[in-house]
Formats: structure tokens, C-alpha cells, sequence
């Protein structure tokens, strides 16, 4: 059975870059990781819509969701309560992403698409670089 995606995802691009938020140590879910930026799609949203609510509260941009692209759908999380996120790439948006929510956030940058930390989860890697290949082809 296929499940709504739990968590969406952004991969703000950028001249070969990817713009990724390093998660609070606090964090019960995967702390102190560099990650892409996201968070909970909420009741009655699509992706998109939960996508561009979360990089403008988590980082003050609007992004151009007609710019996003689909990148991957993977299980994460513990196995007996896993998630589903859903990544997009977004290649237009308003604003210079900041870090608006220090409580989810301790630092943000720019990273080199083929020098990206090591994420929560081995596949999400795996599945970024193979989106993004599919999305250059």
C-alpha cells in the first residue's frame, strides 16, 4: 500500500551546490546531521505546498515551486515508526536563505553537490545523486 509522504524535503541548487541545514543536537529525529531543509506536510497540503511553507519558515525564501523537480520517495526513520519523505530540487526562489529557526537549526550552508556530508540515512544519499542525474540527463 502507498503512503502519503510524511515529511517533504527542498534542495535549493545553485551553481553546482546544494544549500543544506546542520539539524539542532536536541533534535530527537536524527540530530546534529546535516541535512536538506524540511519538514511535516500538514493535513489538506500537497508536497508543494508543505515544501514552499517550510523553506519560507525555515529559511525566509518563496521558492518558484513551478521550478521544483521530484527527486526521490524513501522510507526513513525507526522501523517501528518510519516515515516517508519526499525530495524536491528548486532551482528559483526569492530571497538569501537564512537561518530562520534556530531551535530546528544550528548552522546552514552551501555544499558541493559531489562533497555532501553524510546523511541520517545511507539511501538518501544514493537517491539525491540519482535524482539529480536524472534531472541533468
Amino acid at each position: 500500500m502507498d503512503r502519503e509522504p510524511d515529511v517533504v524535503l527542498g534542495a535549493l541548487l545553485r551553481g553546482g551546490r546544494a544549500f543544506l541545514v546542520r539539524r539542532n543536537p536536541a533534535k530527537r529525529a536524527n540530530p546534529d546531521i546535516w541535512d536538506l531543509p524540511g519538514g511535516c506536510i500538514e493535513h489538506g497540503e500537497s508536497e508543494l505546498e508543505a515544501l514552499s511553507r517550510e523553506l519560507h519558515e525555515e529559511l525566509g525564501v518563496h521558492i518558484d515551486t513551478s521550478s521544483a523537480a521530484h527527486l526521490y520517495r524513501l522510507t526513513t526513520g525507526r522501523s517501528d515508526a518510519p516515515a516517508i519523505a519526499s525530495a524536491w530540487a528548486v532551482r528559483e526562489w526569492r530571497g538569501e536563505p537564512r537561518n530562520y529557526a534556530p531551535e530546528e537549526h544550528t548552522d546552514v550552508g552551501w555544499f558541493e553537490i559531489d562533497a555532501l556530508p553524510t546523511p541520517a540515512h545511507p539511501q538518501m544519499r544514493a537517491a539525491f545523486l540519482a535524482g539529480m542525474g536524472a534531472l541533468d540527463s
